[in-house]
């Protein structure tokens, strides 16, 4: 008979494999993420007359739909993508049919996303039925006999199989990439909280494959780079993803910077890029400049590059927060717009330190070529080391603010993503 492995959102069947491993689907989760679930392949009885220890039949990754869905649009499985995936599709069903063919045109997309909607996983049935006649056929199909869409999701024939309407709904829908199928699950809040399961004990103890076949957390290829000016920026943003965004820092790398910072400064970061770009790096990079006028000098010479496509630059965003910020310069402090002048990463962190006067820039240098100044935030070590000092409970008890850090994570997830969906709409 052999053995399988599956991988599960809820009962959901949406990719599967006999004697192998299959697919590695190790990417959608992370170590912690290890645990058992009951084995529907394993005889217990049997174990517990025998004395066999069942155990590492077991063993299995699991997580909620919902803390994979910023994993897949890391992987570049968006909204969009599985959208474009689903309509060509359709456009091929279309011109498959005959053109006096009486069979009605495939679902349009949004009428698809409708019929995921009406049916939430935790709602399906997913009792086992026995046999094949008409009478099992209508038992297993359950609901979706009735249901307007069946016989216009996009599939060569139209309709489905399966052994339970759990496992019905499953193949209605496995047309698409199980990440896409997956990211569009995700769009009915009913599903959120659905197990997304990779069962791997069975095929390990059963040697078909090992467990080092089974790693968690994002592959190298699947990673981004993010260079940035300075080490400051490093430490600050590999803190950040750690404490607001664990579930998916690994798919962050950065430059090591143990012993110095090889590109420190905005002029090295540029030459960096340029080097990159001519090589032909196949890694996924952004570069990440401050949101001060050498950062946008800077930003602006590598938007004149010719970048490949797995590779970015972007700003740290600007804040409203910084348009009347306190500013040191020849006529005293003054409230100035630090946007695209003087902020850099510091600026972003928690500005309000016991036993420390209000935060304020200090106007630098004129920058000629921009017609403007440079500033730089006072005090900011001391700012930087109050952050990389706190822990989860300050974040969950809002003692420590990290509004604006969540804006420049927000900001290079995107950046990240759409690099990511460039690549999945190119595959």
């Amino acid at each position: 008979m052999g053995t399988e492995i599956y991988l599960k959102v809820g009962p959901a069947m949406l990719d599967w494999s006999k004697n192998s491993r299959g697919d590695d689907h190790g990417v959608l989760f992370q170590e912690r993420d290890r645990t058992h679930r009951l084995s529907d392949q394993t005889n217990y009885a049997y174990c517990k007359e025998h004395g066999i220890d069942a155990e590492p039949r077991e063993r299995t990754l699991v997580r909620t739909l919902k803390s994979i869905v910023p994993r897949l649009d890391l992987l570049g499985f968006t909204v969009d993508t599985a959208r474009s995936e689903y309509e060509k599709i359709a456009a091929e069903c279309a011109d498959y049919q005959d053109e006096e063919s009486s069979s009605p045109p495939p679902l349009p997309f949004s009428e698809f996303l409708a019929f995921l909607s009406r049916h939430p996983l935790g709602t399906l049935d997913d009792k086992f039925i026995e046999g094949f006649d008409e009478e099992s056929t209508r038992r297993m199909q359950g609901r979706f006999a009735s249901d307007p869409a069946l016989g216009r999701i996009p599939t060569w024939d139209g309709s489905g199989d399966g052994y339970s309407e759990a496992s019905y709904f499953a193949s209605l829908i496995r047309i698409l990439h199980p990440y896409s199928v997956m990211r569009l699950l995700a769009l009915v809040p009913e599903n959120l909280q659905a197990d997304v399961t990779w069962h791997y004990g069975a095929m390990v103890d059963s040697g078909w494959a090992g467990e080092e076949e089974f790693s968690a957390c994002a592959r190298r290829e699947q990673t981004f780079l993010i260079a940035t000016e300075g080490t400051s920026d490093i430490h600050i943003l590999r803190h950040a993803l750690s404490l607001l965004m664990p579930d998916i820092e690994d798919f962050f790398r950065f430059i090591d910077v143990s012993e110095r910072h090889p590109f420190s400064g905005t002029g090295s970061l540029v030459n960096f890029a340029e080097g990159l770009a001519k090589i032909d790096v196949q890694n996924q990079v952004v570069f990440l400049f401050d949101n001060d006028s050498e950062g946008w000098a800077a930003f602006e010479k590598v938007q004149g590059l010719t970048l490949p496509q797995n590779m970015s630059a972007m700003v740290l965003p600007d804040i409203e927060d910084f348009r009347a910020f306190p500013g040191i310069g020849p006529h005293g402090v003054l409230p100035s717009d630090i946007n695209r002048r003087a902020a850099g990463i510091e600026c972003y962190l928690d500005l309000r330190l016991e036993g420390r006067p209000s935060a304020q820039v200090l106007w630098t240098n004129y920058k000629k070529d921009r017609n403007d100044y440079q500033g730089s935030l006072e005090h900011k070590e001391s700012y930087m080391r109050a952050f990389l000092e706190q822990r989860p409970h300050a974040i969950v008890s809002g003692t420590y603010d990290v509004s604006k850090l969540r804006l420049v994570l927000d900001r290079l997830f995107q950046e990240c993503s759409a690099i990511a969906a460039q690549a999945q709409s190119r595959s």
